[in-house]
This record gives structure tokens, sequence and C-alpha cells, in this order.
């Protein structure tokens, strides 16, 4: 005969009695309340005693394999990240000097520009043990659960330290914003503040002397939602910045995802790195990655140009759509496009890339330019080009087919961002605004001045050009894709531009 154990017969025996009272007639609701507050009351005691196991669970504390070298681009953030880890390699001299260790290090940027890489760079470059974690695995409903989990971490990650002989741990929290949000956002859940308490504690107790030098490294992409007292001098001691790749780190990028890839003999990825202004070194790995399945695809046994060029365009709008709009769409989406085309060319010859009218992810059509250079400042002749590139789809569906249509909504969405900007920048005949208690009504006005002026130069230009608009639309009706080196033979073919009539922007403007 099977024997039950003492606990569960004792269970049994109660909730008979309580089903038999209630029968009875007996109000037996306030035990069953009792009893199901205990119960929550022993779960609770239990996630509290297991707080460290979450955390570990998602731990690594073996030494990062990855290497600074194998980090494409980010030179700056390398270097500063290397002089704040240098008092972990020279432990002996920053003792000696009596220079106070620094306990934490942020890593701040956009996503996808390396900062995970970077800390386990730090780790290898250091022979530091490397524990890792999220920001969301601290944070629970039940109180004081986060709390002894960042305790626990800490905890293992010196115990983890002295069982491999190592003098030095790095943790690093990715998403640190979850953590050390500002204390007070969540005004009815005070297990975010008791969690955040409890990292400011752990930083102020790391010290030179301890036999484990532990260094604190956090990831975020919105550093303004930490709370002031996580940034302090003695907690996190530096801000690392880990912007975007310029040009050159675009290159170096590239070059790494490239290595091992079996590239044709055309493939230029300095050319590459120009068309790629704006993209994320988790965007070149894509682009890259995206490139070799292309050739795959097509059979190739080597990756062209053209794998390369459609995978940017895949990166940047998705996968081709089989969407097929009917004949008068496509030929309005072609004379669209070669409007924004010229005026671009216009506006900076050399800079058209490709020009098509194959529908990708929302846009029907799309022209990519590779501008010259990196640009991060802009003068308001700049701004204004951009703004006359973006009027020139509808310009030229006006022009040609006699309207307009709803497909440049974004286009004018565009336009008046850039004007505004002209505005808000001080760039305008108002001068400097106050972006708070200005007079909005005036700014709209003077929005709306800008755009009716490069309006009328778009048109006048279009008019020029009116037959080249139609020859590149043509060309794109038939094969929905033209080079920027056939765009420009065209516009070369054509007769000079006269000089600008004077009057063709102040009768608008008026």
């Amino acid at each position: 005969m099977k024997r039950f154990p003492m606990i569960e017969t004792a269970i049994g025996l109660a909730v008979g009695v309580m089903v038999y009272l209630g029968v009875k007639g007996y109000n037996v609701m306030p035990v069953f309340f009792m009893a199901g507050l205990m119960i929550m009351l022993t779960q609770t005691t239990q996630l509290r005693n297991m707080g460290g196991k979450k955390v570990a669970a998602v731990s690594s504390s073996t030494v990062p394999g990855i290497k600074f070298e194998d980090i494409g681009g980010q030179t700056a953030a390398k270097k500063e990240l290397l002089e704040a880890i240098d008092f972990i390699t020279n432990r002996e001299q920053i003792k000696k000097m009596g220079i106070r260790p620094l306990k934490g290090i942020l890593l701040t940027g956009p996503p996808g520009t390396g900062k995970t890489l970077l800390a386990k760079a730090a780790a290898h470059h250091t022979g530091s043990v490397f524990l890792a974690a999220a920001g969301s695995d601290f944070v629970e409903m039940y109180a004081g659960v986060g709390a002894q989990r960042v305790r626990d971490l800490f905890r293992k990650a010196r115990e983890t330290a002295r069982r491999e002989k190592k003098n030095s741990a790095m943790i690093f929290i990715d998403e640190i914003d979850v953590l050390g949000v500002k204390r007070g956002s969540h005004a009815s859940h005070m297990e975010y503040d008791q969690t955040l308490n409890a990292l400011l504690v752990e930083l102020d107790g790391v010290v030179v002397d301890d036999e484990v030098q532990v260094l604190i490294m956090g990831a975020t992409n919105r550093a303004d939602m930490l709370d002031p007292a996580l940034l302090r001098p003695g907690r996190f001691d530096r801000v690392v910045n880990v912007d975007l790749p310029d040009k050159e780190g675009r290159l170096a990028i590239l070059a790494l995802h490239t290595k091992g890839k079996p590239l044709a003999a055309g493939v230029s990825l300095e050319d590459l790195a120009r068309q790629t202004f704006g993209f994320s070194g988790a965007h070149l790995e894509a682009l890259s990655n995206e490139a070799a399945i292309l050739a795959l695809r097509d059979g190739a046994e080597q990756i062209a140009m053209h794998h390369m060029v459609e995978a940017v365009d895949k990166v940047i709008l998705g996968e081709k759509l089989d969407r097929k709009p009917m004949p008068e769409e496509k030929r309005r989406v072609a004379i669209h496009e070669a409007g924004h085309a010229l005026v671009g060319e216009w506006t900076e010859a050399g800079s058209v890339s490709t020009v098509t009218i194959t529908p990708r992810g929302r846009a029907m059509g799309y022209v990519r330019t590779n501008p010259s250079d990196d640009r991060y400042l802009y003068t308001r002749p700049l701004l204004e080009a951009q703004i006359a590139v973006a009027l020139a789809g509808f310009a030229a569906e006006e022009l040609v087919l006699g309207d307009g249509s709803t497909g440049a909504s974004s286009d004018f969405a565009k336009a008046n961002e850039m004007a505004r900007r002209i505005v808000q920048a001080g760039m305008s005949e108002l001068g400097i605004v106050d972006p708070e208690h200005g007079n909005k009504t005036r700014e709209s006005e003077v929005v709306a001045t800008i755009i009716r002026q490069q309006m009328a130069k778009v048109r006048w230009f279009l008019e020029q050009r009116r037959e080249v608009a139609v020859q590149v639309a043509d060309v794109l009706t038939a094969h929905e894709v033209i080079s920027g080196d056939d765009l420009r033979v065209m516009l070369a073919a054509a007769p000079a531009l006269p000089a600008m009539p004077a009057a063709a922007t102040e009768t608008e403007a008026a």
C-alpha cells in the first residue's frame, strides 16, 4: 500500500473539512483567504532565495575570445576604453600612486554600434572573467528580488574570479536604462528603486584593495533616462560614446565582415563605404551576409558588386515585393522618381547612384544617392537642396501628367521638416527663435515661404529638362532601374541650362 507524506495528508484532510463545513452553511471564505495569503508569502520567500539564479543562468563566466582588433571602426571609443581599463592591467602601479580605480564605465550610442563587443574585448584585453546580464533580468513584481540578484551577481563575479585564479572580473549589464532609470519614474513600483539602490551600494563597495577588482560596464542608447546618482563620479566614472562609424570606420568594418568571402574583382569596398552613410556595424554585417545570400541564390561562385548594391537596398528598404502596380501607376511612379533623380543631380552633381521603381517595403520606387563625403553640419543652401529634391517628384507628376498623387505625402513631410530646421537653427529671416515660446504662426509662414521658393525653382528646372524626365521615365517603365551613370549620360546630351530668372521664386513666394 502506497504511503502519502504527512503534509499532503494534512492538506487533504483540511480541504475535506472546509468543504464539509461549507456544505453545512458555515462561512469558510476567510479561511481560504488566509490560506492563499500564506501560500503567496511562501512563494515570495522562495523567489527571493532564488534571486541570483536567474542572473547566473544568463551569465557567462569565461574570458571572451573577442579582441579589439576584431572590431572594425570605433577608433575613438576603443582608445578611450583602453585608457579606462588601464588600471586593471597596471594594478600595482595604480595602487602605488594612490589612484582610485574606476568602478563603472557606461557605453552609450545607437543600437548595433558594437557596445557589447567592446565590453567583451575589454574583458579579453585585461584577462578578466566576464559576466553578462540584461537590465530586465533584475526587475520582478516581488519586492526585494531584483536587489538580491544584484548582490548575488557581484558575489558570483568575485567567486568565479577566485575559482579561475583571476584577479579581476567584469560585469556587463545590457540595456542598463531598465535597471538604472531615474528613481520615482515608477511611482507604483518601488522594486525598481530598491534594485537601483542595491546597485549603487555595490558600486560604492568596490575598493582598490579588493582581492578581486570588479568593474561594471553598462550599455544603453537612452543615457538621458539614467538616474543622476548612477552617473556621478565614483560610480560610473566614464561615459564612452559609441557612435555610428564614419566612412573610414565603415570601410574597416566591411573589410572585416567580407574577409573569407569570395569577392569578385569589381567589388569596391570604398564605394560601398561611401554609399552606406548612417549604417551601424550591425547593418554592415547584414549587408555582407545578404550579398552572399544573393550570390548563392544566383548560382554565382563569387559575390559581385551588383549583389552588394542590391544588398544595400535590401537592408535599407527590405525585400522586393510581388506587388504589381497598374500600368498607369507604374508610369506615374517612374515620372515621380525621374523628378527626384534629375533634381538630385542638379543640386549635387554625381550624387545619384541608382533609380528604381521596384517596390520594396512601403516604397514603390526610390532614388539612392552617394554623398561625396559624410556630412554632419548643414548650411541653409544644403537644406534647401534637400527640400528641392523632396518636392521634385510631385512637381514632375504635375508637369508631365497634369496632376500629383498621394505618393508625395512623405516627401512633403520631409520638406517641411527641413524647412523647419532652417527656422529653428536661426538661418531664416526670423533670426534666432525660441522653440518653446516663439511665434508659431510666424514660423509656419516662413516655413511655407521657403517651400514655395524651392518649389518654384524645381518647376523651372524640370520645365527645362522635361524631355530628359520623360526619357528617364521610359527606361524605368521598361526596365524598372537605371544607373546614375546612364542618367548622367542623358543629362550631358541635353542643351545647356539658361540662367534662372529671378522673378521665378519671387512670384511663387508672393
